[in-house]
Formats: structure tokens, sequence, C-alpha cells
């Protein structure tokens, strides 16, 4: 059975940073796109990085760009998501996801349960 498993949230001030990690089990993902997702309360779940499986390219969502980044470790089986500069807005649920080929194009075929991400004020 696949599982993604996502850890590393919590409650930040504004301008801290968090790190989450997601770690895969049932298979490998080394040949597959892995990335973020996040849903605030009330909006719609949107894109936020990827990780591409052949030459490692990288794609942000524009308002994370600079102050976000995703790595992975394909030996561990895990991706990261490496936040600074936090904002309220980027208070949301955060979902791991994995697509079934090597780029994030059409919908990720697997989710973790998410973890919490808050910003404050």
């Amino acid at each position: 059975q696949v599982q993604l498993v996502e850890s590393g949230g919590g409650l930040v001030q504004t301008g801290g940073s968090l790190r989450l990690s997601c770690a895969a089990s049932g298979r490998t993902f080394s040949n597959n796109a892995m990335g973020w997702f996040r849903q605030a309360a009330e909006k719609e779940r949107e894109f936020v990085a990827s990780f591409s499986a052949i030459g490692g390219s990288t794609f942000y969502t524009d308002s994370v760009k600079g102050r976000f980044t995703i790595s992975r470790d394909n030996a561990k089986n895990t991706v990261y998501l490496q936040m600074n500069s936090l904002k309220p807005e980027d208070t949301a649920v955060y979902y791991c996801a994995a697509w079934s080929w090597a780029f994030h194009t059409g919908t990720p075929e697997y989710w973790g349960q998410g973890t919490q991400v808050t910003v404050s004020s």
C-alpha cells in the first residue's frame, strides 16, 4: 500500500521558517515527479512546488518563488519543502503529492493526508 506521510507543520510567526517532509512508502518514487499543494480555509487546493524526476527541474507557483525550496532524497524516498520568510497568506494545509510519471502534468496519483501550517501576524 502506497503512503505519503507529511510532517513538519506547525505554528510560526511571520518571517519565520518551517521545513516540511514527505516520506513515501510502499513503492519508490525516484522515477516520478513529486510535489506540494496547499489548501487554505474556504479556498481551492493550489499547486505550490514540484520536483521532476528527469533533470531535477523544479517548479514553483509565483507567490512562493524565492522563499520556498523543494528538494528530494531518492535514497530516503522523501521530498522536502523548505519554507522561509513565511507570511500569513501561507497559512494552509499542505499536501504532499506524487505523479504517475516523471513530470508534474495532470492530477497527481498519490496524496498525503496533509499537515497544517499556520503563520501568525
